[in-house]
């Protein structure tokens, strides 16, 4: 398949650069972290902010690192379930997405200090890798909508003159919008409204019925990850004050194969010099890829032995991101005048390569307590909160500049509770959490609140650990069938994750 690089001023045009999605879940894709890492870590539902000694812990509260007494690694396997529930016009579809995969891996050295006048009691240096974001998840759903997709397409096709897309140009010769005008066009899907035929015509009209009944199908299947790799340095003031510095470094590579189809049962177009459309098959297939840093600043207090107080600075990601897009338009379609359907496809077998762009994600604040019963347990709690109206797309142009107006506009600031507990008993510890994280949108349909809870138990074999962890999110969402159209469907997310993780102690 042909790659083209498409030109800055080519993807300015492209108001969907990386094809159906509207911009805001485009951001809130990196912005957005999940609940991964070591089992003892997922099974408190990451409170950790003030606990520390744990490598997935250090991505909360960087001085976490300096809880460590000796050399330290560990490795986690998990395996991956989420069910979505979606209803679509009172039609209910269910989908299933499994993966497996090597969530977290990481190493921390302690150095104890020699001077005994010196009240830096040890230093610490860590390397720890998190899937920050497993994006694999597939989506099917179905229905009988109110409006054809032909709005997607007449929308992005009106005030372009109808002789640019009449066999006059090439596909990889146009800008994103006239791309989907010439797909529409050349499939006969829209007509130009007038004839005898106008090159200068900027006008359109749609060959599909317009009865206000369609059936639809939605299929969306999505691959990848958003890794970070944590360069951690920390240190322990008098076994009192711990502090510590994180610099990331962040891998992300995701991918969408989504198909639309649409079907309707409506009369034929009188009118001869129209076609009439019976059914539409819209395919985009979209890759981003980038990477990214950001750092981690915190500290814990040791206010008594048990009481333990925790703040965290988590700055925003810098990213940088790729688009490719790849697209096909089939319909079914009776021509004017006729009586036997035919069939008429538009594959480019053309990839576009957009610009490369920045991507800032929002920072986020993190306030932790933990209280720690000597040898037999902890409870521990974080409080965070993260402005996601702050994302922003650079550099700053026409069209970034109203992109980010879209996120200021229609995102807010989300406040996450977390709350964690353990108890041992000799080798044997037990463990439990949950956590609540509210919508990132001002209208909380769009995206609901999320609520998880956790549970898990570990074996400590002396310089070793074996620990598992169950946990559990649930959350709603409005999914478009296509990102100009207000019909979506109604999916109920429940994501289940089985982990286990060996920490070794050397």
């Amino acid at each position: 398949m042909k790659k083209y690089i498409f030109s800055a001023i080519a993807a300015m045009s492209a108001a969907l650069a990386s094809g159906q999605e509207l911009a805001p879940s485009d951001g809130l894709r990196y912005a957005m972290d999940n609940l991964n890492g070591t089992a003892r870590f997922r099974s408190m539902s990451g409170a950790f902010g003030a606990v520390g000694g744990d490598l997935s812990a250090i991505h909360v509260n960087p001085a976490g690192g300096a809880i460590f007494n000796y050399n330290t690694a560990s490795a986690t396997l998990s395996l991956s379930n989420t069910k979505n529930n979606s209803r679509y016009f009172g039609t209910t579809t269910n989908d299933r997405d499994t993966s497996f995969d090597l969530n977290q891996a990481g190493g921390i050295f302690v150095f104890h200090n020699q001077d005994q006048s010196s009240g830096w009691t040890k230093f610490t240096f860590g390397i720890a890798y998190d899937n920050a974001n497993n994006f694999d998840n597939s989506l099917n759903y179905r229905g009988t909508g109110r409006r054809s997709i032909d709005q997607f397409f007449l929308n992005q096709a009106n005030g372009l003159p109808v002789g640019v897309i009449d066999n006059n140009y090439r596909y990889d010769e146009l800008g994103f919008q006239d791309q989907q005008a010439y797909l529409a066009y050349q499939t006969y899907l829209i007509d130009t409204s007038t004839y005898p035929f106008d090159p200068n015509n900027p006008n359109y009209v749609s060959n599909v019925p317009q009865t206000g009944s369609y059936a639809h199908q939605n299929y969306i299947s999505t691959n990848g990850y958003n890794g970070k790799l944590a360069f951690n340095f920390a240190s322990s003031y008098k076994d009192r004050l711990y502090i510590g510095l994180n610099l990331n470094a962040h891998f992300t590579d995701y991918t969408k194969n989504s198909t639309v189809y649409e079907s309707n049962n409506g009369p034929l177009n009188t009118n001869p010099n129209y076609a009439t459309v019976h059914q539409i098959q819209f395919n985009n297939d979209t890759h981003t890829y980038g990477s990214g840093f950001s750092f981690n600043i915190g500290a814990i207090a040791k206010i008594t032995d048990e009481l333990r107080l925790g703040a965290s600075y988590e700055s925003p990601t810098w990213y940088r991101l790729t688009d490719e897009l790849a697209q096909s338009l089939y319909t079914t379609y009776t021509p004017g005048g006729g009586t036997t359907r035919q069939q008429a496809s538009l594959n480019p077998n053309l990839v576009n390569v957009y610009p490369t762009y920045t991507l800032q994600t929002p920072g986020k604040f993190t306030g932790s307590l933990a209280y720690v019963f000597a040898k037999t347990g902890l409870i521990s709690f974080d409080y965070g909160v993260k402005d996601y109206s702050n994302i922003k797309f650079k550099p700053n142009n026409n069209y970034n500049n109203s992109l980010n107006d879209i996120y200021s506009n229609t995102l807010t600031s989300a406040q996450e509770f977390r709350v964690g507990a353990e108890y041992k008993i000799k080798q044997v510890s037990l463990r439990g959490g949950y956590r609540f994280e509210e919508s990132p949108y001002k209208d909380e349909k769009v995206i609901g609140d999320l609520k998880g809870y956790s549970a898990g138990i570990g074996y400590n074999f002396g310089n070793a650990r074996l620990d598992f962890a169950y946990s559990f999110s649930e959350r709603e969402m409005d999914v478009p069938l296509l990102s100009s159209m207000t019909d979506s469907a109604r999916v109920n997310s429940k994501a289940n994750a089985f982990t286990l993780t060996y920490t070794v102690g050397f």
